[in-house]
């Protein structure tokens, strides 16, 4: 989202950009009245000429905020254009190229709808997407959206907004458990901060905790399984649900 004169605000979007997309100027003014008015004008290069000439102009920028929350030199270049597929409206974009001086990183390319936007303003929107990508990968994996066995347009329309809520309260759950939260790491996978399957975890360990599983209230530890035991299998079952 983005402010505009008047207190209004208008949403703008942002996505990937083909490296051959096609491209063009907008339309010439309309002169005469017969005929369909044009919906593009000249078609310019493609953006894997772009970046193959050795007379484009790169501009040096240092991205703060880069997935890992690292810091990264890239180089870019950009431009406005007419999007066009035969079928489909054209779209005005600002297109943004970009490469990395280092060739650790392919080159890429991006597209938004706000004309007006920085290129660093445009490549900041892009990497902040993958915190909602995230939430989408751990809600399917764990919580199991997009897969329910219903036919009913309307049952997906109850069913996924639930799923959603859940997500929310499990966060909220497992943060005031702060104490239990820990990241569970592995020697081939390690991570420093708790992801949701630690959360969902830390839930699930203190719903099938000891309380819940006594047979005595005056004995808690008088179990049908020796607790060591329980907890063992608690700790296993909470990752693997």
């Amino acid at each position: 989202m983005r402010k505009t004169a008047g207190a209004r605000r208008h949403a703008c979007f942002v996505t990937r950009l083909r490296l051959d997309a096609n491209l063009f100027e907008p339309a010439p003014e309309r002169r005469g009245g017969r005929g369909r008015p044009r919906k593009k004008g000249r078609k310019l290069r493609k953006l894997t000429e772009v970046l193959t000439d050795k007379a484009t102009v790169w501009t040096a920028i240092t991205m703060a905020e880069w997935y890992g929350g690292k810091r990264c030199r890239l180089e870019y270049v950009t431009g406005t254009a007419i999007w066009y597929h035969s079928g489909l409206p054209p779209l005005p974009i600002r297109w943004v190229l970009v490469r990395d001086p280092t060739g650790t990183r392919k080159p890429q390319a991006f597209l938004c709808t706000d004309l007006d936007a920085t290129p660093a303003a445009i490549l900041g929107w892009f990497v902040h997407r993958w915190s909602m990508e995230t939430t989408f990968q751990e809600t399917r994996e764990h919580l199991g959206i997009e897969t329910q066995r219903q036919w009913s347009d309307l049952a997906i329309a109850r069913t996924t907004p639930a799923l959603f809520g859940l997500f929310s309260l499990i966060t909220l759950w497992a943060a005031e458990a702060k104490a239990a939260l820990h990241p569970r790491v592995a020697a081939w996978y390690a991570k420093d901060e708790p992801t949701f399957s630690d959360a969902i975890a830390t839930v699930r360990r203190v719903l099938w905790g000891m309380p819940n599983f006594s047979i005595s209230r005056i004995n808690p530890g008088n179990i049908e399984i020796p607790k060591a035991l329980l907890q063992r299998l608690i700790e296993a079952v909470c990752y693997t649900t």
